[in-house]
């Protein structure tokens, strides 16, 4: 069985690449490369300040709100990044791109992530893409939960804001 490339692995890397961007080119290709992209080329500076730059307008896809308007930011990415689809069967195994073949790493990875963006907020929600609810932290995360309710970033920040709280209620004033 053949695993959409345009499907939660590309949302799981843009989480991975926004909450901790790589510095050097060659640490992007090899993030890249252990998420299972083949990078078999130097990353240029260029290519990892486009990446970046690109990270950054789709991380402020999370403190969107709106479904209407994160629709619509997120069409807008589509049309700049991605193409109509077609039949690749470059590595041997027939499948979707939605790119055209020879573009630099930072577009091909504005293609991928921009639509398995979109396939993840309309196959599991609009709502599936949020910011971390404990205060003090401000990642990102793609809720790929089975009821769709994360509100943390990791189990580390949901144990971290429970804590906080139960000692807000522990010290409160007890009314009579």
């Amino acid at each position: 069985m053949r695993v959409n490339p345009y499907g939660e692995e590309p949302v799981r890397l843009a989480v991975r690449l926004v909450d901790r961007p790589p510095t050097t080119g060659a640490e992007l290709a090899r993030i890249c490369n252990d998420a299972g992209m083949i990078v078999d080329w130097t990353v240029t500076d260029q290519e990892l300040a486009d990446t970046l730059r690109f990270l950054d307008e789709w991380q402020a896809l999370a403190d969107v709100v709106d479904e209407q308007d994160r629709a619509r930011v997120l069409n807008e990415s589509l049309a700049t990044y991605a193409t109509h689809p077609s039949l690749t069967d470059h590595d041997g195994g027939w499948h979707l791109h939605y790119r055209p073949n020879g573009l630099s790493l930072d577009l091909v990875l504005r293609s991928m992530i921009s639509v398995a963006t979109a396939l993840h907020l309309v196959t599991r929600g609009m709502h599936r893409l949020g910011r971390c609810a404990e205060p003090h932290c401000t990642r990102v995360f793609a809720d790929f939960t089975r009821p769709g309710t994360q509100r943390y970033c990791s189990p580390r920040c949901a144990n971290r804001d429970a804590v906080r709280r139960h000692r807000k209620r522990a010290v409160a004033p007890l009314v009579e």
